[in-house]
């Protein structure tokens, strides 16, 4: 028979962060108050691919051997859920890349708002998304700059390598922008925006509306923030943060579909963590690796106490329906189909084609080289569902 019910030991196997949370997440649990999109979170983790969330028995038609097949936990969060997610992703987006040389920029929050952003996560994460993608499109109207409508996609991230809090917004952005007469417009000097002026109009905007949460009182306070329940303490801390200088990044310029996706599999559908990067686990600690950027990107590994690593990655738990992928002008929802097939023709394209979903047989034989229907035994037969294995009554996955 083959593999049998999956039990959370790295024992003779590559360690996941799901043995890490069946190994250390009862104690965590228990001195740890947790929302309850984290507890959802570990717990999906945990029985992802197991017992726990039912499955198939299925037998091969030729050697008759039996495999268990479980049930993916489909969390956003899982590391083992996000591969075909991704896939799919980037097969829409692939369809909607322009010939053009795409810009990507880095919006990042300073540390000062931390605590207000961990109270708060929806929040403030939702002020950082409106700030980066209103300061964009305020640069790309101006005619000094573009003068039309520009297409931008924003991911979020929480993270650092070592998993510390560090909230910020990736852009990816095509050179140029529709024009009201429908030219396209490209941009000047081989530069989209210049980042000192995009750092101070989005420190701007997104202080401008912080401050109204904090009048109107519309912010958990608690612990270190509690102060900014006052209005002086609250003018005192804007202050602040309004005297130093934020940080938008322009990375290198991507010219090519090929390097366009390239970045958009680095950056969508990640997790705070990989199980790549896991490197052991005992009754005590947590190895992983990292890249130390401060050391031109030389991987090092960190050991942390198990309940600080899970500490760190539960930090990185967003809001439940919070989307961490949005798109803004000629790819904002309301209008992506007419805008996209107005800037084809701007650019003396076809207009882009929808695209069907992969399967997830296709995906596999695609991705992995795999036949999900081939036997593994004997690489010759076909499987057959024998049984349908129920899920235990509290562990259905999440949606």
């Amino acid at each position: 028979m083959g593999a049998h019910p999956h039990t959370a030991d790295a024992a003779g196997g590559k360690l996941e962060l799901a043995h890490i949370v069946a190994r250390h997440g009862a104690a965590f649990r228990a001195t740890h108050q947790l929302s309850r999109t984290q507890a959802r979170a570990l717990h999906a983790i945990e029985a992802c691919r197991t017992p726990a969330l039912g499955g198939q028995l299925l037998q091969c038609d030729h050697c008759l051997a039996q495999h268990y097949r479980y049930h993916s936990c489909r969390n956003r969060h899982c590391p083992k859920c996000q591969i075909l997610a991704k896939e799919r992703w980037l097969a829409a987006r692939r369809a909607e890349l322009l010939p053009v040389t795409y810009f990507h920029l880095v919006f990042t929050l300073p540390h000062q708002l931390n605590p207000l952003a961990q109270g708060n996560p929806g929040a403030i994460y939702g002020l950082l998304f409106t700030a980066a993608a209103d300061t964009l499109l305020e640069f790309g109207h101006n005619p000094r700059w573009l003068g039309g409508e520009i297409a931008a996609t924003l991911l979020l991230h929480t993270w650092s390598q070592t998993l510390i809090h560090h909230p910020h917004v990736h852009a990816l952005l095509p050179g140029g922008a529709l024009r009201p007469d429908g030219r396209w417009i490209w941009p000047r000097g081989g530069f989209l925006f210049p980042v000192q002026a995009l750092s101070a109009v989005f420190r701007g905007k997104f202080l401008d509306a912080l401050c109204q949460l904090l009048q109107q009182a519309k912010l958990k306070l608690a612990g270190s923030t509690t102060a900014l329940s006052r209005p002086r303490a609250q003018r005192a801390f804007v202050a602040a943060l309004r005297a130093r200088p934020w940080v938008v990044y322009a990375k290198a310029s991507l010219t090519g579909p090929d390097k366009v996706l390239d970045y958009l599999a680095r950056y969508t559908h990640k997790t705070a963590i990989s199980n790549h990067r896991l490197l052991s686990t005992d009754e005590h600690s947590v190895r992983f690796a990292y890249r130390d950027r401060a050391k031109g990107n030389r991987q090092r590994a960190m050991q942390l106490p198990a309940q600080q690593f899970l500490e760190r990655f539960v930090l990185h738990v967003l809001p439940r329906g919070f989307m961490r992928i949005r798109h803004y002008g000629l790819l904002a929802n309301r209008n992506k189909t007419r805008a996209l097939a107005q800037a084809a023709s701007a650019l003396n394209l076809p207009p882009p084609e929808p695209v069907a979903p992969e399967s997830v047989q296709a995906f596999c034989l695609r991705v992995c080289g795999l036949d999900i229907h081939l036997c593994p035994s004997c690489g010759a037969g076909r499987l057959l569902v024998l049984a349908s294995l129920t899920p235990a009554p509290r562990s259905r996955a999440p949606p």
